[in-house]
């Protein structure tokens, strides 16, 4: 009996080939054979939600061969992702299969596998099910509410906001989470405070910090001042210290719980600086499979999940790895449980973990690409490291007093007494400002110090801090937006449609995103509304257990988004343009010293300032226009297309800018440079012991690596991480899985562009040149070309 496998893409096809025997004929989808049109019409609230479904140019493709292939097999197997997604494309399949009449009575079974193992794989094929039919309504309710907001909120915006791009269920609660943020840092009020500081000597220097001043506790804010602070230590010069107190206790640090979707992407960028759309591309690859030793062997499980839990089976053999490999006590007696953290978690999952533990990092180091490596080693960690004894760490703190009980100062440090689990792993946080372990003199209370100085030392409160992807993913799973499997996309989209963008990791609120944000909230308050994102996610939970009808919470979602659209359908532009400067005062017109009112013309005295929507984008002007002609770019955070913007603005650089080195890139160890030469600034990497190139009889000096710098990129962003990126072109990913000629990304005059078979095809704006894998470029490449038509002689 032979047995027709569908998965999406041809490495997962291929990995799984190397486990059926000659009955099975392994075949991919390639993602998702068809899709919503990106058209009005393609959704239907009056024929109760209906979806107008349109193969794409691959899926029509994939389809055939799968249709070809049925004619010689009598069951068709559904092997696609154990999530959501991976049910919907099973479902399309079927769908088409039966509309074209190709299933002919054989038996369709969905078969589900967290691993990709030849065990994991055949019980899977032992215990077929159908395809969940409340999964798949959930991801019917998830499309058509995505679309049904996209393609009537962003309409309003194009109408009403000229130079706006486009509004989204879940993008638009993301941004206005930069966006507030950026709100918060424009209304804060640094303040002002002062730390006395007290170096002390007992056998060795001990560091401290006052913490009560006559008989007071002090808090952070007490000492306000220069004078203040310099009467404190005035008062305590000459004086006699002695210990007052010495206090020591013994704490555990407990091992976290192995990755889930969402944290592997936050450790991801803070250790290495990945995009979240680079990790989960790289833990594709990991997951569906990598040549090691001529071989392709999957090394983890899937890796879009929220849940925590790990299999009876990984718990032992993880359990075992640590046994054979450290000494007794980093063993706990019992296996570790942990509970999933996240709102409203979802996916009957495993946490993300090696398939096998003795796949150890160190064992195929030298044979797997370094960033697949890094990742890797990081999970492996991570699992492992789940299921190994807390660390105890001893905590010492020294109170140290004047003779005359004015002032009370203060030492801590803590001491690792054993590392347990911190043996093999620690997670990283975005703003490390930990104290580091230290170790004190052994003292006695009533012990006399000596005083070598008090300091007094100035600081000021800081705002809130901007986003890093890490801590955005954190926000959007602490409030329950969005799921595992969008928020590389939600960032990616914010960042395409330049509403956002990412500088020193940080994440920047554009004009454009102000604005759109500050719109949304005026008048479709309730769709940025973070509890209203959060409820529809919980509702399309409930549609997946099957506790609610996907229609019914369509129809309520489109009833009101409708009345919403009317009640602005009489908006006039110049009631939008009152409410955003209302709502963006403080942004758009900052406090100016010696003017009492921000907002007057400083041109023409009497004129007000107000935001304007022009064709180009938005900008500042003045009422009184055409009388008075003055304007000005919104804010000083503008990087819009201006005459600066374009050469690698904003940037302090002069001409006689001087090569500095970056750092050293992490696979080659070399020094990386950032140069100027006489068309702009470039990245160069040399290499000086790279042997000469030889042509004829002649042998001339290998050329360094360069890459150029986009005109768009201040250049006072370029870091490392971004240079070791430019640097990465072109990229080879891999081989056609039907010809097997290779494959290549690269940029060029005109743009990024795949290069295959000696042509070249324009990569869409859509894909990033570092990030698009070989599924999408094969998929790429099998559309048509669009034919230019020639316009006719004059």
């Amino acid at each position: 009996m032979t047995k027709l496998v569908i998965v999406e893409s041809p490495a997962k096809a291929k990995t799984i080939n190397t486990y059926l025997g000659k009955d099975y004929h392994v075949i991919a989808s390639y993602g998702h054979i068809r899709d919503l049109p990106t058209k009005q019409g393609s959704v239907l609230p009056e024929q109760h939600f209906e979806m107008v479904w349109e193969l794409n140019d691959r899926g029509k493709k994939q389809l055939k061969e799968i249709v070809s292939q049925l004619k010689s097999c009598d069951e068709l197997l559904l092997a696609t992702d154990p999530d959501r997604e991976g049910e919907a494309i099973s479902w399309h399949v079927t769908e088409e299969l039966q509309r074209q009449k190709a299933l002919k009575g054989k038996p369709v079974r969905r078969v589900v596998f967290n691993e990709i193992t030849k065990s994991a794989i055949q019980k899977a094929i032992d215990n077929p099910r159908d395809v969940d039919k409340n999964l798949v309504s959930a991801y019917l309710a998830r499309r058509a509410l995505d679309y049904l907001m996209g393609f009537t909120l962003s309409p309003v915006l194009w109408r009403k906001l000229p130079g706006s791009r486009s509004a989204g269920r879940v993008q638009s609660v993301a941004l206005r989470l930069i966006s507030d943020r950026e709100g918060e840092i424009e209304a804060f009020k640094a303040q002002e405070y002062w730390k006395i500081l007290g170096s002390f000597f007992a056998k060795k220097d001990i560091e401290t910090q006052l913490i009560e001043y006559k008989s007071k506790k002090l808090d952070r804010l007490d000492i306000a001042n220069e004078a203040q602070a310099t009467s404190i230590v005035t008062s305590l010069n000459g004086a006699e210290f002695r210990v007052q107190s010495i206090q020591t206790k013994q704490t555990k640090r407990n091992p976290f719980a192995p990755f889930i979707t969402s944290t592997l992407q936050q450790d991801a960028s803070r250790k290495f600086g990945f995009s979240a759309s680079k990790t989960m591309q790289l833990a594709q690859q990991l997951y569906e499979g990598i040549d090691i030793d001529g071989k392709t062997v999957a090394l983890i499980t899937y890796m879009r999940t929220d849940s925590t839990n790990l299999s009876n089976d990984a718990l032992t053999s993880i359990r075992d790895y640590v046994k054979d490999n450290f000494d007794k006590n980093y063993l706990p007696d019992q296996a570790r449980q942990y509970k999933t953290k996240s709102k409203n978690a979802q996916e009957a999952h495993e946490a993300i973990r090696p398939v096998d533990p003795k796949i150890s990092p160190k064992s195929i180091e030298a044979k797997v690409q370094r960033d697949l490596w890094r990742l890797y080693d990081l999970i492996w960690k991570r699992a492992v490291s789940s299921q190994m004894s807390s660390a105890d760490i001893d905590q010492t703190r020294i109170d140290i007093e004047d003779t005359n009980k004015l002032s009370v100062f203060r030492a801590t440090g803590s001491v690792i007494t054993f590392d347990g689990f911190m043996a093999l792993y620690n997670e990283s946080s975005d703003d490390e400002d930990e104290e580091k372990s230290k170790l004190l003199p052994a003292l006695q209370e009533g012990q006399a110090v000596e005083c070598k100085a008090i300091t007094p030392e100035q600081h000021f409160t800081l705002p809130p801090a901007r986003y890093t992807e890490a801590s955005l993913i954190k926000k959007l799973e602490e409030l329950g937006i969005g799921r595992p499997s969008t928020y590389a996309n939600i960032i990616k989209v914010l960042q395409d449609r330049s509403y956002v963008r990412l500088d020193k990791k940080r994440f920047f609120c554009e004009d454009r995103g102000r604005i759109v944000t500050a719109f949304l909230h005026n008048f479709f308050e309730r769709y940025v509304e973070y509890d209203f994102t959060a409820q529809m996610e919980t509702q399309l939970d409930d549609i997946a257990d099957g506790n609610q009808k996907w229609d019914i919470i369509l129809k309520t979602f489109w009833e009101k988004l409708q009345e919403n659209v009317t009640a602005t359908n009489a908006l006039r532009i110049t009631e939008v343009i009152d409410a955003l400067n209302l709502d963006l005062a403080t942004y758009l017109f900052p406090a100016v010293d010696g003017q009492a009112d921000p907002r007057k013309c400083p041109e023409c005295k009497d004129g007000i300032l107000s935001l304007k929507l022009g064709k180009f984008g938005s900008f500042i002007g003045c009422s009184n226009y055409p009388t008075c002609n003055h304007t000005r770019k919104l804010s000083s955070n503008d990087t819009g297309s201006t005459e600066e913007g374009s050469d690698n603005a904003p940037s302090k650089l002069t001409e006689s800018f001087e090569p500095k080195e970056i750092g050293q890139h992490p696979e080659t160890h070399l020094p990386v440079f950032l140069k100027k030469g006489p068309y702009g600034f470039y990245i160069e990497m040399v290499d000086p012991e790279a042997p000469p190139i030889v042509v004829g009889k002649k042998k001339t000096k290998a050329k360094p690596k360069r890459a150029s710098i986009p005109k768009t990129v201040a250049i006072d962003s370029v870091d490392l991480n971004m240079a070791v990126e430019l640097l990465s072109l072109p990229r080879e990913l891999g081989n056609h899985p039907e010809t097997g000629w290779p494959i290549t990304v690269n940029k060029g005059r005109f743009g990024p562009y795949i290069q295959y078979n000696d042509a070249f095809t324009s990569l869409p704006d859509s894909l990033s040149v570092y990030t698009v894998t070989l599924n999408e470029a094969v998929d790429i490449l099998a559309k048509p070309k669009e034919k230019k038509t020639k316009k006719p002689a004059k």
